[in-house]
């Protein structure tokens, strides 16, 4: 199973946009990121909706922060992106009628709620300019 790495790779796009200070193509984005152009362009797209980012056409223009990355949180990007769900454990639903396979659901469910609801509050607290590292 593939991973989805749309987070990582944006919350990367987003501390580098800091730190360039300048608008930055989605050219340039899918060189660092080694991906196509246009998966940078839909992805920016979402965090553009949220107002994270702004976009210019045209000569001298790309992506830039739409907010300061202490205003920004892995909770924020994450949402943004249309994340689902953190977990890909599937559960089982051919044998509706067996309480086994409902206790097993349930305890999984359960489970796999907590530790979300656990990682979302964490992920609440992380802003972006804590993953920013100043060259020294």
């Amino acid at each position: 199973m593939q991973k989805d790495s749309r987070l990582s790779r944006m919350l990367h796009v987003l501390v580098h946009l800091q730190q360039l200070q300048r608008a930055t193509t989605s050219e340039q984005l899918a060189r660092m990121l080694q991906t196509n152009p246009v998966v940078v362009r839909r992805t920016m797209a979402l965090l553009k909706e949220q107002g994270f980012v702004n976009s210019v056409k045209g000569h001298g223009g790309g992506w830039t922060l739409a907010k300061p990355l202490k205003q920004i949180t892995l909770l924020d990007i994450h949402l943004a992106l249309g994340e689902s769900s953190l977990f890909t454990i599937g559960l089982t639903d051919e044998h509706n009628n067996c309480q086994i396979e409902k206790a097993v659901n349930l305890a999984i469910d359960d489970v796999l709620q907590q530790a979300e609801a656990l990682v979302y509050e964490r992920f609440s607290k992380v802003t972006l300019d804590m993953l920013s590292i100043s060259s020294s």
